[in-house]
């Protein structure tokens, strides 16, 4: 089931890119929104929430962002707050591998990150859109900073080992190319009467004035090589100063050639609504925003926790646990309610007298497979040799992804860059291999782009999502049919038990779905301990 649903997710990729480039934003946000993944934030504000009973408890499970949210909210509320937190560390899947860190996958493989001070890698989520508005308000209440995160970068890299010869094309060549093709055929149809019964007279001027424009056509309505499309995918010999100053102008890809090459399948991959500019980070990696909620928490956290059962009755609810790095002592802690943030991948494993509804909820929805790999290397010879500061180079190749780090820009020495992002599939046979097998594959992927790889890496880190203990999977891989059955099942609140967390909201894989689920609960459950009830 799970590997199908990966498959399905690589689907609705390819999918929302040829709708985006064929129909336009408007028809890729709707399908989007369809399918869950770009629902707006509903963050309106946190929850006001007054008149809690002197004593009333609550112990939350998981101090990732959902289960932080609701602690530092509930706390500031008046309520009595325990968390219990797998790891030795709070954030969940908000994490920052740096040099000195160790981490250890389920099989045993520990890895020991040799990063040089100040570079890291984020594992899991590395970036935050601007309608995000209940993280990027947290971050301001932390005062965590945040800087610029650099999505499209048109001198990086589209690649098809199947095009070209296997030389990667620059974003901007391709852009420039498939657009100046388009727009000379649309002009031919429109000064050909073709679309007559489309477009009045008076609107075929404005649209071959526009296609000159947005295509860099010359005055005959023709792509043709020149200083304007020259200025759009670049020159063969750069503009300069003295008397080798002149530029050459760059020869244009035929249609041909760029549909074949089905490189344009990566050029609205900005235009998602969830990656449209301006996209954000916090200052020394995403993890910043799990250790500020841990500063905040501090001594309502129990860190490696691993939660062995949760039991409710009338009065409240008894979660038994025991210490993660050695099994044997089981300990319990109780409140009236719980708030349960554990992964649906865990949480389906572990005894909880819920209703069956839920349960079936629980059990019903898989996890995406998915493998990110970091590398140093001595210099950052993307920005020194290629002049790419930032972005996304996208590779049919299986690493799919190389995405260089959007701080520290034109800085000597080393570098630390993403080799490798891959889901579905691909991803499934990364997480067979051992972490050094993957770093591997992955410098010898990447050095097809970059050929740098083989003399300037160093080290490297891989983290398989399905081998990570606390998580077993990435996010929750929702569907249509899923949500229609179960969805409603998964968030009611069930007895005194309430889940939250990314599955259990409308903006999977996103850390505002994490946000936004925290504190819907919190408010449900703040209504019905000031009625005095469960029911």
């Amino acid at each position: 089931m799970q590997g199908e649903d990966s498959r399905l997710s690589m689907t609705r990729r390819d999918l929302l890119r040829l709708v985006g480039l064929s129909a336009g934003g408007a028809a890729m946000y709707a399908v989007m929104n369809r399918l869950g993944h770009a629902a707006e934030s509903p963050y309106q504000g946190t929850p006001v929430l007054q008149g809690t009973p002197r004593g009333a408890s609550v112990l939350i499970l998981g101090a990732g962002l959902a289960g932080m949210v609701a602690a530092y909210e509930l706390r500031q509320a008046g309520y009595k707050v325990q968390v219990l937190e797998y790891n030795h560390r709070a954030g969940g899947r908000n994490w920052t591998l740096r040099g000195g860190d160790t981490y250890t996958e389920l099989g045993g493989f520990t890895q020991h990150c040799q990063f040089d001070r100040g570079h890291y890698i984020n594992p899991g989520p590395w970036r935050i859109p601007y309608h995000h508005r209940g993280l990027l308000d947290y971050c301001k209440k932390l005062d965590i900073p945040l800087e610029p995160f650099v999505q499209v970068n048109h001198n990086a890299y589209l690649h098809s080992s199947k095009a070209f010869g296997g030389k990667p094309q620059r974003f901007r060549t391709v852009n420039a190319d498939y657009r100046g093709n388009l727009a000379e055929l649309l002009a031919k149809a429109t000064q050909q009467s073709k679309l007559d019964a489309q477009v009045s007279r008076e609107d075929q001027a404005l649209l071959l004035e526009s296609l000159r424009q947005w295509g860099a056509l010359d005055e005959k309505y023709a792509y043709v090589a020149g200083p304007g499309t020259s200025n759009r995918r670049g020159y063969d010999k750069e503009p300069g100063g003295g008397l080798s100053a002149k530029p050459l102008d760059s020869q244009p890809l035929s249609l041909h050639d760029v549909l074949g090459s089905h490189l344009w399948s990566g050029l609205s991959d900005g235009e998602g609504y969830e990656f449209q500019t301006s996209l954000l980070q916090p200052v020394g990696g995403m993890g910043r925003i799990g250790e500020a909620f841990a500063r905040k928490l501090e001594g309502v956290i129990r860190y490696n926790a691993k939660v062995t059962a949760i039991h409710q009755d009338q009065g409240g609810v008894t979660v038994s646990y025991e210490d993660a790095r050695r099994s044997g002592h089981v300990q319990s802690a109780r409140a009236d309610w719980c708030i349960c943030t554990i992964p649906l991948s865990i949480l389906s494993q572990i005894p909880m007298n819920v209703s069956a509804p839920m349960a079936e909820a629980i059990g019903a929805v898989p996890y995406a497979a998915s493998v990110k790999v970091g590398l140093q290397f001595k210099r950052r010879f993307w920005e020194e040799d290629e002049d790419i500061y930032g972005g996304i180079t996208l590779t049919d190749l299986p690493i799919n992804t190389i995405a260089y780090p959007s701080c520290d820009f034109n800085r000597p020495g080393k570098g630390v860059l993403l080799g490798a992002y891959l889901y579905g599939l691909d991803a499934y046979q990364f997480t067979a291999m051992s972490p050094e097998e993957r770093v591997r594959r992955v410098v010898e992927y990447g050095s097809q782009i970059h050929p740098q790889y083989r003399q300037e890496f160093e080290n490297g880190v891989a983290v398989a999502w399905h081998r990570a203990p606390y998580t077993l999977g990435c996010f929750a891989t929702w569907t249509d049919e899923l949500r229609d059955k179960h969805y409603d099942n998964l968030c009611q609140i069930d007895g005194r038990i309430a889940l939250a967390g990314e599955h259990a909201s409308y903006l999977p894989a996103w850390q505002e779905g994490a946000v936004t689920s925290a504190l819907d609960v919190i408010t449900r459950i703040h209504q019905r301990v000031v009625a005095g009830g469960t029911a």
